[in-house]
Order: structure tokens, then C-alpha cells, then sequence
């Protein structure tokens, strides 16, 4: 079975949608327990005074925190096919701690009521969006093969905006960041039902190693779409601190 094939076509279920409804809710689940690590995780670093300040006046570790980030990322993208599902799970909720390592900035940028104000907004979006990818029998493959390129014009544009600063530019970055995390919402959200369904057709069940992977590999897709969803929200309709 080809696991992670970003390239598979859509196919019509033969499993029930009970079934596949409950793959997913897991998927959810795992999800919910990625961002409930970030949130633990945020106000531990919150707690602490020193490292609140460290963080905040240290521009060399916040951005190493990030590029741990990234690594772990690549490496269960990258290794997804030859490490285990227990192996996949930690790396997860190692990501998601080290993701509420970086919140905790915006946190201290932000007033509480504007973060709390935002996530339940990203909430009711993420779940109606997710909603969408779920029922809909319009093939959303095409949307994430532009997603992708989407994604690289906001990285590149954002690191050019670090040079120019301009709060216009960075504005119209977000803005396209959050149409594009509504759109991937969805596309993942079809993307992990149509390789669960493919997985059983093929023979799998809920308990093999592959279709485990693939919930955590879900949960992490679907965690980035919410958590970058949120923080663009956040930058557009946040209110500082003063």
C-alpha cells in the first residue's frame, strides 16, 4: 500500500461512513491531544519568569526552537514509512510541545481575551471546514496541488518581509494564509478519508501499523492547518498588549 500519496485520486467509499466516521473522529482525537500538549506546554513556559524573558529578549533560541520544529516535522514526513506508529506518536507530541514553546510569544504579545476570542473562532471555522472535506463528493486534489505552491509563496514572502517590515505586506500574507488553512482544512480532511478507504480495500485493518501511522500522520496534517489557521487569524484580528 502506498501510504502517503499526496497524488492519490479520490475514490467513492466501499467501507461504511460509520466506519470511516470513526477513523476519523480518532484522527480528531489525536489532533485535540497534540493541541492540548501545545496548551500545557504554553502555560509552563508562561510559569516561568526567566524563561518568559529569555525567550522573548533571545532571537537565537526562538528561532532554534523553530528550526527543532521543522526538523521533527521532516523527520516523520521523511521516515513516516520506517519508523512504527508508537515511534510516529512521540514525535508528535514532541512537536506539539515544542509548538507551545513558540506560542507562548504570541501569548505574551496578545491579550488573553483576543487569544481565547480567536482560538474559538479558528475552532468553528477548523470543524466546518473539516465538515466540508468529510461529505463533500467534489475531489479537492487539484486545491492542494496549488496549496503546496501557496504555501511556498507565504514562507518566501514572509522571509522577505523581515527585511522590508512592512505591516502591509505582512497583513496581505496573512489574509492569504488564512484562505489557504480554510482550503487545506478540508483537502486534508478528504485526502486522510480517501487513504483510510483505499487502506481497507486493500486489505488493512484499524489495527495495522499503516492505517495507525496514518492517523497520527492526520492528526499532525490536520494539527498545522489549525494551529497556522489560528496564528494567522491571531496577527490580522489579535489585540496587542499595550
Amino acid at each position: 500500500m502506498e501510504e502517503y500519496n499526496n497524488n492519490m485520486t479520490y475514490e467513492q467509499p466501499q467501507v461504511s461512513e460509520a466506519q470511516v466516521a470513526g477513523y476519523l473522529a480518532k484522527v480528531m482525537g489525536w489532533m485535540a491531544l497534540g493541541l492540548l500538549t501545545t496548551f500545557v506546554s504554553t502555560l509552563l513556559c508562561l510559569s516561568s519568569q526567566p524563561f518568559r524573558y529569555t525567550l522573548a529578549t533571545n532571537p537565537v533560541l526562538y528561532y532554534a526552537i523553530v528550526i527543532a520544529e521543522l526538523v521533527v516535522v521532516l523527520a516523520m514526513s521523511t521516515a513516516i514509512n520506517k519508523i512504527s506508529a508508537a515511534v510516529a506518536t512521540v514525535l508528535f507530541m514532541v512537536y506539539s510541545a515544542l509548538t507551545g514553546v513558540t506560542m507562548s510569544v504570541f501569548c505574551m504579545l496578545f491579550q488573553t481575551s483576543s487569544i481565547f476570542m480567536i482560538f474559538v473562532l479558528t475552532a468553528a471555522v477548523f470543524l466546518t471546514m473539516a465538515l466540508y472535506g468529510f461529505i463533500t463528493k467534489k475531489d479537492l486534489t487539484r486545491f492542494g496541488a496549488l496549496a503546496f505552491f501557496g504555501l511556498i509563496g507565504i514562507i518566501l514572502a514572509g522571509i522577505i518581509n523581515m527585511f522590508i517590515r512592512s505591516s502591509m505586506f505582512d497583513l496581505i500574507i496573512c489574509i492569504v494564509g488564512i484562505v489557504l488553512f480554510i482550503g487545506l482544512t478540508a483537502y486534508d480532511t478528504q485526502k486522510i478519508k480517501g487513504i483510510y478507504i483505499h487502506a481497507m480495500e486493500s486489505g488493512y485493518d484499524e489495527e495495522s501499523e499503516p492505517v495507525k501511522k496514518t492517523a497520527i500522520i492526520g492528526a499532525l496534517s490536520l494539527y498545522l492547518d489549525f494551529i497556522n489557521l489560528f496564528i494567522m487569524l491571531l496577527r490580522v484580528f489579535g489585540k496587542r498588549r499595550g
